[in-house]
Order: C-alpha cells, then structure tokens, then sequence
C-alpha cells in the first residue's frame, strides 16, 4: 500500500486502465458523483486520455520530456501514471486532491500482484479479478480515511 502520510483528502471519481495499445482494460466508478456514462463512452474516454497523452509528448520541445501526469479543470482532476509494463492508469478525482501520484502505483502493484499473476488472464483483455476489485476497494478506503 501507498504511505498514508502523503495521501489525504477529496474523493476518487473513476479509474481507467489502458492496456498498451490504448484500448481499456478496466475502469471503474467509485462515487456517485462519477460520470454516468455507457460503456461505449468510457472506452471513448479512455482512448481520447491515451490519444492526448501521445501528442503531448509528439509535441513536447525537449527530447525525452516527462508524459502527461496531470490535467486539472473546474470539476475534477486528471492523474496520469505510465507504468513500466507500459500500460497507461487514469485516475479521476475531486479538485485538491493529494497524493493520487503514489495512490496510481499503488493500483499498479494491486494489478501486477492480483491480475498479471492470475493464471487465467489474457494479456492486453478487460480485467475481471474478484481479488484485484476487494483489494482495489480496500486500498481507497484507506487512502480516503
């Protein structure tokens, strides 16, 4: 789990998961005030986060600048984790919150302990692990403490 002394605060909106090439593999609402959306709209969504990270980095003046981390608006904010398996995890949250930057690798170890090590799992296909979900649920409920 993440350290809970950098952690605090608002209230998680929505996770994305994007496998390599861009297409969802999970995602997840865990407030009501999430968008209400169809699955149709959140692989939308998931592809058009993945589509800007790549053009800001196609743009980026200096070689070898960071990848998109964050993105904040009126209504929420955006965290952005790349991992070293080179899959891309979104995280949705209420302005002001902090610490969703170690809360994202901390999803991230969840994912390579309860679904990389699944022995049923298809590489790159929608993550369906009871596990991963209870330890998911378990790991925001203590960062939202």
């Amino acid at each position: 789990l993440a350290p809970r002394a950098a952690m605090s605060g608002g209230r998680i909106l929505s996770l994305y998961i994007n496998n390599k090439s861009g297409g969802l593999i999970y995602q997840r609402n865990f407030a009501p005030s999430a968008a209400t959306l169809r699955d149709n709209d959140h692989m939308m969504l998931a592809s058009t986060f993945n589509s800007i990270a790549l053009i800001l980095k196609e743009l980026a003046p200096v070689g070898g600048s960071r990848p998109l981390q964050t993105l904040e608006a009126n209504g929420f904010v955006l965290w952005s984790y790349d991992s070293p398996t080179n899959l891309k995890l979104f995280m949705l949250a209420e302005p002001g919150t902090q610490g969703l930057d170690l809360l994202l690798k901390s999803v991230y170890g969840l994912y390579t302990d309860y679904v990389l090590k699944n022995p049923f799992y298809e590489l790159d296909m929608p993550v369906h692990c009871a596990k991963f979900d209870d330890r998911l649920m378990r790991l925001l409920a203590d960062f939202t403490r």
